[in-house]
């Protein structure tokens, strides 16, 4: 993996979040947890590179991004589709997504954890997290995506670093 200005990126960043979907991971080398999304965006925020993601109560790597200063998104590709689902599907409190999918952990010079495996990673610092206020949320939108009331919390993350594929 070599470091490039975010500023290079030349993807498509609906295609690559909505379509190829991404992993956001959390922790340390030794224990991390990882989740597959497809919500998510990338801009600039408070003057820096930014990414946002957006993750249920309930997830497992949630746990892990409230508690770390810094996670990353990863982006793969159509090979790893099938891990990507498991990833989605399956909760880190059951099984070792890391060894399930064979994924080999490396980690950010923050020591934020990535997988090798990734053709492209973005290494953000925490920089906002807040529930969704269910109040602002038009009443189509709860009754499509959250029957449940789980409502998603918003993570802003400064992008800090990109790792590309060489």
């Amino acid at each position: 993996m070599r470091n490039i200005d975010p500023k290079t990126l030349d993807q498509n960043v609906f295609s690559l979040i909505g379509d190829r979907w991404m992993l956001i991971t959390a922790g340390t080398a030794d224990r991390c947890n990882t989740m597959t999304a497809s919500w998510g965006g990338l801009g600039v925020i408070w003057g820096a590179p930014a990414a946002t993601c957006y993750i249920r109560p309930q997830r497992y790597t949630k746990e892990f991004v409230d508690r770390e200063e810094y996670f990353t998104l990863a982006f793969f590709g159509v090979a790893s589709r099938k891990a990507l689902q498991l990833c989605g599907s399956k909760s880190g409190r059951d099984i070792d997504k890391v060894k399930e999918c064979g994924f080999t952990v490396k980690t950010a010079a923050c020591g934020a954890p990535y997988f090798e495996e990734a053709e492209l990673v973005l290494v953000c610092r925490k920089r906002f997290a807040q529930p969704m206020d269910p109040a602002c949320i038009p009443q189509e939108i709860k009754t499509k995506w959250y029957p449940q009331e789980d409502y998603h919390t918003l993570y802003i993350g400064e992008i800090i670093e990109v790792l590309a594929k060489d």
